[in-house]
């Protein structure tokens, strides 16, 4: 079913900032004064032809009128809204979405308030924060990374000033095939007067690269992949070249501290060399004619199969977007330690993922890229594929650092991807049911169920002992 589009908040926005009454845009758009009043109290849901009358009026792209914030924004209030703190607050879906749709800027702040709730009784309970509280520390570290989180997943992933000018870059200097680390070398010695080596450390230290400014060096660990130091050499550039464009993100981000904006700095500089070395409109090309076939893509451009998964969630250029797809990274422990949707599928922000995604069993089968059809508890079906990664290596005694990393898009655009073709997408049987973690996922029937759902009753039968020890009523 075709998702209708309300964008009344937006509408009011851009009108009111080119000085226009509701009465002047109606006329210009072409319906009446009524009919417009509904669409800005969002009574009215948006057409085809109404976006494109309002994108050539207000000047602006069709994307601004899109409906995807409002989804993730409703999706992130039924997490936070699920915590025990709130009682089992009991809010229907529609109710969710009105608040997202009528109220944004009160749904964000009590999106933000929750955080600060959270980081504060984290501060409460954990004894070495509050041995160090005298010094100031206490939780910056995830609080910071937890901020910059979220300000990537509302901005949709995607940072046009930067990723126009790594394809400007990339353009002048070619950096995107399997030489790329050499290019950009070669770069950065001629106009940047700053010369690389490569060294390998004794002790299978941990360092990827050094920038000595005084000494005008790079310093790269030779035991370490071409595309990891074709990256770092690339992440070097942007905070050469680009600084004042990273401060000026940074700045209308509004971090509440310097930590956040310090980690925010760092993200967008990856963000900057993933652009260049995968520049977006040649990269999303060649996603489209290699149906998004990750190892292809990895060795077209010169990169590690991790970058390639992160670009593709990174292709929502407006007018240019790529096939929306979700991303995450989880560790052994099932710690998800990057995260990212331009899908309706949403990840839980605490905790862990569903056990029964196949992202968990990519570790017991590395070589492999596991497909799945997964079910959402909505009915949202998705294309899911799970690859387990190494980090580090190069040499014996180095550390190894293990990760399974997960991609998909809705079942829609399935025929898009490679994977769909070992799969039936078209047999409803063979979608496997999955939650975004047991503590938001309604499913009764679930065997694997570590905690019941917070908004559900539990009972227990004295007399009969099943695999899950309860009952949801």
């Amino acid at each position: 079913m075709k998702r209708k589009i309300f964008a009344g908040l937006a509408i009011r926005e851009l009108r009111e900032a080119r000085g226009l009454t509701q009465l002047d845009l109606a006329r210009r758009i072409g319906v009446s004064p009524s009919y417009m009043s509904q669409i800005e109290a969002n009574q009215r849901s948006l057409s085809g032809t109404v976006i494109i009358e309002l994108a050539r009026v207000l000047r602006v792209d069709v994307s601004a009128f899109s409906s995807d914030d409002g989804v993730r924004l409703a999706a992130t209030l039924r997490e936070v809204l699920g915590d025990p703190t709130f009682g089992g607050l009991d809010m229907t879906q529609q109710e969710l979405k009105n608040a997202a749709l009528h109220a944004p800027k009160m749904a964000r702040a009590l999106v933000d308030l929750h955080r600060i709730y959270r980081r504060v009784e984290e501060r409460y309970r954990s004894l070495d924060d509050a041995l160090r509280a005298s010094d100031g520390t206490v939780g910056s570290h995830q609080s910071a990374f937890e901020e910059v989180r979220d300000y990537f997943h509302f901005i949709g992933n995607y940072v046009d000033p930067l990723d126009r000018a790594a394809e400007s870059l990339a353009d002048r200097i070619g950096a995107r095939s399997e030489d790329s680390l050499s290019r950009l070398s070669h770069h950065l010695e001629t106009i940047h007067g700053i010369s690389v080596s490569r060294h390998s450390t004794a002790d299978g230290g941990g360092f990827v690269s050094t920038l000595d400014r005084a000494r005008r060096t790079l310093l790269l660990n030779d035991s370490l992949p071409q595309a990891t130091l074709a990256f770092a050499v690339a992440r070097h550039l942007a905070t050469l070249t680009l600084s004042d464009e990273i401060d000026a993100v940074v700045q209308a981000a509004s971090f509440r501290g310097s930590d956040a904006s310090a980690v925010c700095a760092a993200t967008l500089a990856n963000y900057f060399a993933g652009s260049l070395l995968m520049p977006y409109q040649q990269f999303a090309e060649e996603a489209r004619r290699m149906q998004h076939d990750i190892e292809r893509l990895a060795t077209q451009f010169g990169v590690s199969i991790e970058q390639v998964c992160h670009r593709l969630s990174t292709l929502q250029r407006p007018g240019n977007e790529g096939i929306p797809i979700y991303f995450l990274r989880v560790d052994r422990a099932g710690n998800i330690t990057k995260r990212h949707s331009a899908t309706r599928l949403q990840f839980a922000r605490y905790g862990g993922a569903c056990p029964i995604w196949n992202i968990h069993e990519a570790f017991e089968t590395p070589d492999r890229f596991l497909v799945q059809v997964a079910e959402m508890p909505d009915g949202d079906q998705y294309l899911s594929v799970a690859h387990a990664i190494t980090k580090g290596g190069g040499r014996f005694d180095a550390a190894r650092l293990r990760y399974a990393i997960g991609f998909g898009c809705e079942l829609a655009y399935a025929n898009e991807f490679v994977y769909s073709d070992v799969i039936d997408t078209r047999k409803s049987s063979a979608a496997v049911k999955i939650g975004v973690s047991c503590r938001l996922c309604d499913r009764s029937d679930c065997r694997q169920r570590a905690t019941p759902p917070f908004d559900r009753r539990v009972t227990v039968d004295p007399d009969q002992r099943n695999i899950v020890p309860y009952q949801l009523g």
